[in-house]
């Protein structure tokens, strides 16, 4: 029964994506091509919208069926609002303060729901959870949400991310929640892949980010995958959104604008192909799940292993900079 639920999210996802995308041809909801885009033809956007929808049915069947708790049910339904307000910034936009509003509220009652954060296993250091870990948290997860859209600029990139992402989390877990996802994901991915047919706009981008920061956490609370792994499989997003800002922010640069800075961005303007960036994106992962495999039958490895993939990211990021300077 499992199975066939997958499957038939997976054929749903595939199905609801080239109806929106005849939808959004017709009333021409697409992104125009300019100097900051990574694509040259005017192409629909909003095909998110078939895994949003896909995933939603998909997790409410599984919690009528009771194969997954009422608090994950809940924590995930709560990104329903960002979708909405995510759809509507597709179609018409909406003021980022609002967007940025809604995403905190969305995220706190989902932090409620996860139970929020099981204390890390920090030996002889004692932290005040509810004062700097729970608040750093939430901003967090705000952020990962945030940065899954900036990071959503090259044809099936933000995707595959995401499928690996729950890969690994289903090898560690068992969690059939990962398969819905995967299968959700798979379905637009077909129309997505390069050169896309429709993107997946924000209301995909940040349901993504949000979806997957939130099974980080359960599956930290309930001891299935640590949050430090995730942090480290999640490394080719978060470090690259978060390293380009801070350079922005450094160069006095008004952080509102659009702009095409990002690492992967930087890449293909050196000249490798859409493909190329999702394939090398693969490649990297891998290696990055081979630290964690060290990480977690090596426990006096655990720190280096994490301060290592750190300094990865940061070696890639100086490597691209003599390629395509960061001006």
């Amino acid at each position: 029964m499992k199975i066939i639920l997958v499957c038939l999210i997976g054929i749903l996802s595939f199905i609801l994506t080239y109806v929106i995308r005849i939808i959004t041809l017709k009333y021409k909801i697409v992104d125009i091509p300019n100097d900051r885009s990574s694509h040259k033809l005017p192409t629909p956007r909003g095909g998110g919208l078939a895994i949003v929808i896909s995933w939603y049915m998909g997790i409410s069947i599984l919690f009528y069926f009771k194969l997954i708790e009422l608090g994950l049910f809940l924590a995930l339904l709560s990104g329903s609002i960002i979708a909405v307000v995510s759809l509507i910034d597709d179609i018409i936009k909406v003021k980022a303060i609002i967007r940025l509003f809604i995403h905190f509220i969305a995220v706190i009652i989902a932090f409620h729901f996860l139970g929020e954060l099981r204390p890390l296993i920090m030996p002889n250091l004692e932290i005040n959870y509810y004062i700097f870990i729970y608040p750093l948290a939430i901003v967090g997860m705000v952020w990962f949400v945030n940065l899954f859209n900036f990071m959503d600029g090259l044809d099936g990139f933000a995707s595959t991310e995401a499928i690996i992402l729950a890969i690994v989390m289903f090898a560690y877990s068992g969690n059939i929640i990962n398969l819905l996802l995967i299968a959700s994901i798979v379905g637009f991915l077909y129309w997505n892949w390069p050169k896309a047919k429709i993107f997946l706009g924000d209301v995909g981008s940040t349901q993504l980010g949000f979806i997957l920061v939130v099974l980080g956490i359960y599956f930290h609370n309930t001891f299935k995958f640590s949050i430090l792994n995730w942090i480290m499989l999640s490394s080719p997003f978060w470090f690259d959104a978060t390293y380009t800002l801070f350079r922005r922010w450094r160069n006095n640069e008004k952080l509102s604008h659009a702009h095409k800075k990002h690492v992967y961005q930087r890449i293909v303007q050196a000249g490798f192909s859409h493909q190329k960036v999702l394939f090398s994106l693969i490649i990297i992962n891998g290696i990055v799940v081979v630290f964690i495999l060290l990480y977690r039958e090596f426990k006096f490895l655990q720190i280096p292993l994490f301060a290592i993939t750190l300094i990865l990211f940061f070696f890639i990021t100086k490597l691209v900079d003599q390629k395509v300077p960061f001006k």
